[in-house]
């Protein structure tokens, strides 16, 4: 692992990331590290001068002239390329051949190094989306951990790869000598009794057939010309040597060993792969790695090539940083690498519009050409389609997580039907199809699995339970096995601020979504719940900072779900603007406090009060755990005051 040694770096950003590749540059031989901030106290500060000493810090104005003499620029993911102070440098180091690269290229290239050089070859989950990112990550990693997989979680959700890995490899002993196997030559052969040895069965075991090596290999010796193709498969290692040379005579008893046959042609050497080496054991590098990945991470990676990777789901969010929707969309895709199963949300048709198509593959002179496909799982919240996809079916009355299978005899059968990506769940087939029913004349058949009732997820909304559907298609892809890893979702209680349930206060349930901080995030928190609680109806809370955001995709929702909402903070009016068509009680508040008690008084027995601001948190608090603290405290007081606490 050479790839930064004698190299001078210069690392732009000195948070989490920034320290971290810093670190692992001077771990691998960096001959000069460079950290610049925009910031005077950038929060790791204090870490890098007493961890790395030898790195040089500065901040303020960054010059062209830093890179003077660098051969790498590695940016931390929350700088945007669009940052006016480092586009002149960004500009100046394409223009002059420098790569810029970020943690996830040192990540995957790290991940390259350790399988050639000790052959470690983790599975690698990786899981973006404008929402659910976090759960999804927790939900996939509780899972591998339950089907017995030494499991490390690290990315966006932290903490940094570089650094997990690099504490792992320091704990990892190092790898015995292992001796290299002979080249490949005429020369290695085995004797017969040793490739016997090498190929021994139970004694009432039947005699299996040679490999189509040790056929073409002993069809050379005996110097006989066989047409291998036209001539019909044997039965047995004595089949084939017969067939191989016909001048040797077999007694009709002759048992079918490979101790006769050895016999019979004088114990000529048989050529023989010796069998490859035992894969090495590791101690303390993860079996599966579940990274959650921001685009900002992904935005620029090159070779980075997960085992499996989901794009959940795709709304409006970071376009300052990004630009435009379209770059955004471009960044999250980059996830999938050249060759990772897909893990697709069907229901998003900006998602399902990641898949490429099929693409023709040369099969050499005079055969047709091959139509290949990525492998792709989908799924979704109505019933899968195909084989290997996860959904959502509601049969007696209760939704059921399932997986789609090959046809069986055993189980009740459902036809195959296309995917149409923007195709809506409808009403009156959602009974029985969760969407828009088959038609009469699609023949093929598969069956669905259920796995579990989407009630007996702790965590609520119908958007936990598409999370949930992601979390098993990836780490099934990981090779885990299905029983332990659905008492892993059962098991699994959701992760703060984010649908959280907080108190029942006069029959009405209080849900704390403060992490809702986009019009994207609400809405999943809407219908999700909402869906849930039907017929019961949702009390809302908010507003904030929207960011420039356009908030009307909230209405369909809204007039769906909610019985009354109350608006907060800075972009309040905005949002009393969008939703002053919907045929609701809309009030505006002074404070979170003023408007939580608000809801409980719109509310009725068996609704919920949900804050699910859809917007930033600072304008009102310091960040949005301060002001789930300040929901849950007054939810509390009213606990206090109706004598339930």
């Amino acid at each position: 692992m050479r790839q930064l040694h004698g190299l001078s770096l210069l690392i732009l950003g000195l948070g989490d990331s920034g320290l971290a590749m810093a670190a692992w540059g001077a771990k691998h031989g960096a001959a000069r590290i460079q950290v610049w901030d925009s910031r005077e106290q950038p929060p790791q500060l204090a870490a890098l001068r007493e961890q790395l000493p030898m790195a040089e810090f500065f901040h303020g104005e960054l010059a062209e002239s830093a890179l003077n003499g660098v051969h790498l620029v590695l940016k931390s993911p929350g700088l945007s390329p669009l940052d006016g102070r480092l586009v002149p440098l960004l500009s100046l180091a394409k223009a002059t051949g420098i790569p810029v690269q970020g943690e996830l290229d040192l990540f995957a290239r790290a991940l390259a190094d350790l399988k050639a050089e000790r052959r470690y070859e983790p599975a690698v989950l990786a899981i973006t989306g404008t929402n659910g990112k976090t759960t999804t990550t927790c939900m996939t990693a509780l899972l591998a951990e339950r089907a017995g997989k030494r499991v490390a979680v690290a990315g966006n959700i932290g903490p940094s790869m570089l650094g997990l890995l690099g504490a792992a490899m320091d704990l990892e002993p190092a790898p015995a000598a292992v001796e290299a196997p002979a080249a490949a030559g005429d020369e290695d052969t085995l004797p017969l009794e040793a490739a016997a040895e090498l190929s021994a069965e139970p004694a009432d075991a039947e005699a299996l057939p040679l490999t189509d090596e040790g056929d073409a290999s002993n069809e050379a010796q005996a110097k006989a010309s066989v047409d291998d193709e036209a001539a019909p498969a044997a039965d047995s290692a004595t089949a084939d040597f017969a067939r191989a040379d016909a001048s040797v005579a077999l007694p009709a008893d002759a048992p079918s060993t490979l101790e006769t046959v050895a016999a019979l042609l004088d114990e000529q050497p048989l050529p023989i792969k010796p069998p490859p080496p035992k894969p090495p054991v590791f101690e303390h590098l993860p079996e599966v790695w579940v990274l959650e990945l921001s685009s900002f991470q992904l935005d620029t990676v090159v070779g980075f090539e997960p085992t499996a990777a989901a794009v959940l789901n795709l709304t409006q969010d970071h376009l300052d940083w990004h630009g435009d929707m379209a770059a955004y969309g471009r960044a999250k895709a980059r996830i999938f690498g050249q060759q990772a199963l897909m893990v697709i949300n069907r229901d998003d048709p900006e998602v399902e519009a990641m898949v490429p198509a099929p693409v023709s593959v040369k099969q050499g002179r005079g055969r047709p050409t091959k139509l290949v496909s990525r492998e792709v799982v989908r799924f979704g919240l109505n019933a899968p389609m195909n084989p290997g996809d996860y959904g959502l079916v509601m049969e007696g009355g209760m939704a059921w997580l399932v997986r789609a299978r090959e046809s069986d005899d055993t189980v009740k059968r459902r036809p195959v039907r296309p995917y149409a990506a923007t195709r809506l769940p409808s009403e009156g087939a959602e009974k029985a199809w969760g969407g828009p029913a088959p038609s009469r004349d699609e023949p093929e058949e598969i069956l669905l699995q259920r796995l579990m009732p989407a009630d007996a997820l702790r965590v609520r909304g119908r958007h936990n339970a598409a999370n949930a559907l992601a979390a098993l298609a990836l780490a099934s892809a990981a090779g885990c096995a299905l029983a332990p890893m659905l008492h892993g979702l059962r098991e699994y209680r959701g992760e703060p601020h984010r649908v959280e349930y907080v108190a029942t206060v006069r029959g009405v349930d209080f849900y704390d979504d403060s992490k809702g901080t986009n019009v994207g995030a609400t809405v999943a928190a809407i219908k999700g719940l909402g869906a849930d609680r039907a017929p019961a109806k949702l009390v809302m809370i908010l507003g904030g900072d929207g960011k420039g955001q356009d908030f009307s995709p909230l209405r369909e929702g809204l007039a769906q779900h909610a019985r009354a909402i109350a608006l907060i903070g800075r972009d309040a009016p905005e949002l009393a603007a969008t939703l002053e068509a919907l045929d609701l009680p809309v009030q505006t508040h002074e404070s979170l406090e003023a408007a939580t008690r608000w809801c409980l008084a719109q509310a009725q027995a068996g609704d919920s009060v949900l804050l699910s601001p859809a917007c930033a948190s600072l304008d009102m608090f310091r960040n949005y755990a301060h002001r789930a603290e300040v929901f849950v405290t007054t939810v509390e007081a009213l606990a206090n005051e109706e004598g339930l606490a």
